[in-house]
């Protein structure tokens, strides 16, 4: 397609084809720039004990674990057993994560991570590092141009995770230090250097209870939060990457970077959060999304679109800037509130529930937080948000009450009255809307 249209060069957003060694490859063979790595970067990085490997090399601190991958089922239980439980089994290409805490569990979870990486990504290759008990998941954003300069652009908290799937992020985090995050910044861009790495990236952390940080994997691409980044240093980083792949040197020196206020980003995902997050594909009926002051919606969905079922869930990213973490906060319970979507189950209340947290609100969290608080966090959704048939009795009881004042205008031969708009103060909707509590169903 880009040969088709003449185009110089092809970006492949954030998602599969951004880290795709085999498109990268090919644009150079075609003489169309990849607006993103080179393609041995993405193959150096994608491989995570390559990656491991170079990080080691380089003197970035990673978590304790194997530095090669496993023959056999025999083979992990044995390395398993000289590591210490609890472990985390992963998948060299990516997909194909067990966590193991007995040996029993060993066999089983080598197997299942083998089928799903080969599945995904045609590649069985698993490894195993120690599991770091409740870590915050904490990433840097970096920018390498082609002429040897890069500077990153601070921190991302992405703890709120369910099923190892990002949920919510910030930046920056409540957790770090200014001495601590200076210390990661530094570390993040030795890290990129030490693969001679160009355009925009993500270098990944675990930081434990005592502050210790370790190198978790790198993401040779733009990731689905940089939004969140944008806000606070005040860059387009998609600009830059454009910037970056025609050659140009960075605009920035590390100095010129300042974080500035608190960006939250909730993703908005077509799931239903008491089915099991099941997705729910269907036709958007009507979709309100927010707006104004320090509020930035990026997603894709119209009145009249059909979710797919092919694809993953999420269908749009709801990001909120404020000078303060409690007043982005409350400018996120705000937007969450105005955004509208009907036609098919959203996971808003559920993102609703997790801000109202007492932990979150007080930044306390690690990557355990969903686990920790779930019951919690349904009884939140169950009491706040109505399901169907809830809703629907609403619905018939707002009915009822708008005929029995329809009745009542007629008995009064109020035809006149029946013509008085919302605009109106004494509009009788809204009187009997404040007599009756059905205001706003």
């Amino acid at each position: 397609v880009a040969q088709a249209c003449g185009a110089d060069a092809l970006h492949p957003g954030y998602g599969f084809l951004s880290e795709n060694v085999y498109l990268a490859r090919l644009c150079e063979m075609a003489g169309i720039t990849f607006i993103g790595p080179r393609a041995e970067t993405i193959e150096q990085m994608g491989d995570k004990i390559a990656a491991r490997e170079a990080m080691i090399a380089a003197g970035v601190p990673v978590v304790p674990g194997i530095e090669r991958q496993l023959n056999s089922a025999a083979d992990a239980e044995s390395l398993c057993q000289q590591i210490g439980f609890p472990v985390i089994l992963k998948a060299a290409a990516g997909k194909g994560m067990r966590l193991i805490r007995t040996l029993e569990e060993v066999r089983s979870a080598y197997e299942a991570a083998r089928s799903e990486a080969l599945a995904s990504f045609g590649d069985a290759t698993v490894y195993i590092e120690k599991y770091i008990e409740e870590p915050h998941h904490i990433e840097f954003q970096i920018l390498g141009d082609q002429h040897g300069n890069i500077i990153h652009l601070y921190d991302r908290e992405c703890s709120i995770q369910r099923r190892h799937q990002k949920v919510i992020e910030e930046s920056p985090s409540s957790f770090l230090t200014d001495e601590l995050r200076q210390r990661m910044g530094a570390t993040a861009v030795a890290a990129a250097k030490a693969v001679g790495y160009v355009g925009a990236g993500t270098i990944e952390f675990l930081v434990d209870r005592q502050g210790n940080y370790y190198f978790l994997e790198m993401n040779t691409r733009l990731q689905v939060e940089h939004p969140v980044t944008e806000e606070v240093v005040g860059l387009d980083l998609v600009k830059e990457q454009i910037f970056i792949a025609a050659g140009r040197p960075l605009q920035y020196k590390q100095t010129d970077i300042v974080q500035r206020g608190h960006a939250i980003e909730c993703r908005i995902c077509a799931e239903d959060p008491e089915n099991n997050f099941m997705p729910s594909p269907g036709v958007v009926c009507q979709l309100t999304e927010p707006n104004g002051l320090g509020v930035r919606i990026d997603g894709y969905i119209y009145e009249g679109y059909e979710i797919p079922v092919w694809y993953d869930p999420m269908i749009s990213k709801l990001i909120v800037h404020a000078v303060k973490r409690e007043y982005a906060l409350e400018r996120m319970h705000s937007a969450l509130n105005e955004c509208k979507i009907t036609g098919v189950t959203t996971n808003i209340p559920y993102l609703n529930a997790i801000l109202h947290r007492p932990d979150f609100v007080a930044g306390n969290y690690n990557t355990a937080f969903l686990e920790q608080n779930g019951e919690a966090i349904a009884d939140y959704c169950r009491t706040n948000h109505p399901g169907e048939e809830q809703a629907q009795e609403l619905e018939d009881l707002a009915l009822i009450a708008a005929h029995v004042d329809y009745l009542a205008l007629l008995e009064r031969g109020g035809s006149s009255a029946m013509t008085s708009t919302s605009a109106d103060p004494s509009n009788r909707w809204r009187e009997f809307g404040k007599r009756k509590g059905v205001l706003g169903i």
